[in-house]
């Protein structure tokens, strides 16, 4: 017959009345990262569309602009809003107006632009201009002459 010995450090512990009842909790000393782990849950896409185009005509570097549901194009920057129109035709072979636009260049007439869909609201309101505060926290100023009913925007799916 073959029997274990009691190890030392039970022995001792059981000797000096130090036995513990229940086992201790497992410790996880390992990184918490939340859902995402090492592999990770994806991050939710920031553009609805992606393209590029020729724009020949845009003297910046960048530009954003929104497209209102009946075509209308809003130009945040400087830029007459004629030649923005391949920028748009490029984006609306995937996205339909509303949508807020961003456009970097790439090259000397080469534009990549991104959108992502907004829903667009109308509302009165009295005084000289609108401040419609955007994902961004970026207030842009809208003059009431701009249209009759002027508009926000709030993300859309």
């Amino acid at each position: 017959m073959i029997f274990r010995r009691e190890p030392l450090h039970k022995k001792l512990a059981r000797e000096a009345h130090l036995e513990q009842s229940e086992p201790a909790p497992i410790v996880d000393p390992g990184p918490h990262w939340g859902n995402a782990g090492i592999h990770g849950v994806p991050r939710p896409r920031r553009w609805d569309a992606v393209a590029s185009a020729e724009a020949p005509g845009l003297s910046g570097d960048e530009v954003h602009f929104v497209a209102l549901p009946n075509g209308d194009l809003v130009v945040d920057e400087d830029e007459p809003a004629d030649t923005l129109g391949p920028l748009a035709d490029a984006i609306e072979q995937t996205v339909e107006p509303p949508y807020r636009a961003e456009a970097v260049r790439q090259g000397e007439d080469v534009w990549a632009v991104a959108a992502r869909r907004v829903e667009v609201a109308e509302f009165e309101a009295e005084g000289d201009e609108l401040r419609s505060w955007s994902a961004w926290v970026r207030a842009r100023a809208i003059p009431t002459s701009f249209a009759p009913r002027a508009w926000t925007e709030t993300s859309g799916k």
